[in-house]
């Protein structure tokens, strides 16, 4: 076990941890930030995503050792207020049936609109390829993220 200090959505959260264990459960269990989603346990499924840094990761494969001192995003703090265009284009497309797998989905769109803000659905296909939804909305996901694409260029 091991004191870390951990900035998650801007917040610094000091926990005594094993180093080993994965951030999922850290997140989950000890900070209670459930809106990261536990799926397969083996970075297969994309529900876990989180950004660490700009990066979407995968965090039930991430050791929260290797997470110290590194700025963290979930869920919970991707919008500053409100919702973020990435979450409003989700309601917008309906793009949720169960909900399950959303969270992880809506993170990672999030990060590749951050590097390719105007992605053609071959790139979102790609990009989105790791996160899997068990109710099979990819076209709608799609249509979200094309949506989302509008609404950050318009608010600039």
């Amino acid at each position: 076990m091991a004191q870390i200090s951990l900035k998650i959505n801007s917040e610094v959260y000091e926990v005594e941890v094993d180093l080993e264990t994965p951030l999922l459960w850290v997140l989950r269990d000890t900070l209670g930030l459930t809106g990261t989603k536990f799926g397969c346990g083996i970075g297969q499924c994309g529900s876990c995503t989180v950004h660490l840094g700009e990066a979407a990761v995968r965090s039930c494969q991430l050791p929260v050792g290797a997470a110290a001192g590194l700025e963290l995003r979930t869920i919970e703090g991707l919008a500053e207020r409100g919702l973020h265009p990435v979450q409003e284009a989700w309601c917008e497309e309906n793009v949720s049936q169960c909900g399950y797998c959303q969270s992880g989905q809506i993170m990672s769109a999030v990060a590749l609109l951050k590097t390719n803000p105007r992605p053609s659905d071959e790139a979102i296909d790609v990009a989105m390829s790791g996160n899997l939804c068990r109710c099979g909305t990819y076209k709608r996901i799609r249509k979200a993220i094309h949506s989302a694409s509008k609404l950050t260029e318009e608010a600039k």
